[in-house]
């Protein structure tokens, strides 16, 4: 099992091709309760042309659980040493939802790391004040009850209505929840912390001089569309791409619409 330890952390990896000096790579960064599963249908289309890497967070997947450390400066301080050990000089690199909030701090901080910058499904804004307090009681459900308790309530944050009512994919539903269930208690509650107490970066997005992709789903109730508008018209040059019937997790729902706006992204950035 890829396992690193980067920043006192063990932190789960795949890659595609690691020893592939030529292949241009790609960083895929997941989403808060989720993993590198998430892309699995990106890597599945790319990996023929590209090194593809995926990783879990601190306290997600099959990372080490630190007992802190859930804060997005961390969450990007880890992901570059991870780059860093794993010898990566350049890539595009994708982050969804909380690995969005890590992609736009890695592009102001550290831009020379960059070819791309994809972002799918994020803000560049704080949490809504609005949002949180129905956060903390998640978190105290998980706390008290158990992540299996609260699932079929998150279910319709993470995917949206057209995914949840299609017939054909009951198992792919079933699939995502028992992944969803799956998750380790302490590591979800210090995640969700980090999240929810993240600060914004959208004053600094006039700074982003990197090539960006912003991807939404029409249906993504957690970063609905005005969350990708704004954050568009503040990245110069950046191209916005809207995901018919996705939700939150348009990776998953919609891949193949994901993986079309990608690929004329990369083209018209070559």
């Amino acid at each position: 099992m890829p396992i690193i330890n980067v920043n006192n952390i063990d932190i789960y990896y795949e890659d595609s091709a690691p020893h592939d000096k030529q292949k241009p790579v790609m960083v895929f960064a997941h989403g808060l309760l989720w993993n590198t599963r998430m892309y699995d249908k990106q890597v599945e289309r790319f990996q023929a042309d590209y090194r593809c890497i995926a990783f879990d967070f601190r306290g997600q997947g099959q990372s080490e659980i630190a007992k802190s450390g859930y804060d997005m400066e961390t969450l990007t301080e880890d992901t570059l040493a991870l780059l860093d050990a794993l010898n990566v000089t350049k890539c595009h690199f994708f982050g969804l939802s909380m690995g969005g909030f890590v992609a736009q701090r890695i592009a102001l901080k550290r831009p020379e790391l960059l070819l791309s910058l994809i972002l799918l499904e994020t803000s560049a804004d704080p949490e809504d004040p609005k949002n949180v307090p129905q956060y903390r009681k998640l978190i105290k459900a998980i706390r008290w009850l158990g992540i299996r308790r609260v699932s079929n309530k998150v279910m319709p944050i993470m995917f949206g209505s057209t995914f949840l009512a299609d017939k054909l994919r009951k198992s792919d539903r079933k699939q995502w929840l028992t992944m969803l269930q799956g998750n380790r208690k302490g590591g979800v509650i210090k995640a969700t912390m980090g999240v929810i107490e993240r600060t914004g970066t959208y004053e600094q997005l006039g700074d982003i001089i990197t090539p960006t992709l912003i991807i939404v789903g029409d249906e993504d109730a957690a970063t609905p569309y005005p969350k990708a508008e704004r954050m568009h018209f503040a990245i110069a040059g950046s191209k916005l791409a809207v995901i018919k019937g996705a939700g939150h997790t348009s990776t998953v729902e919609e891949p193949e619409q994901v993986n079309k706006a990608i690929n004329k992204f990369l083209v018209n950035c070559a």
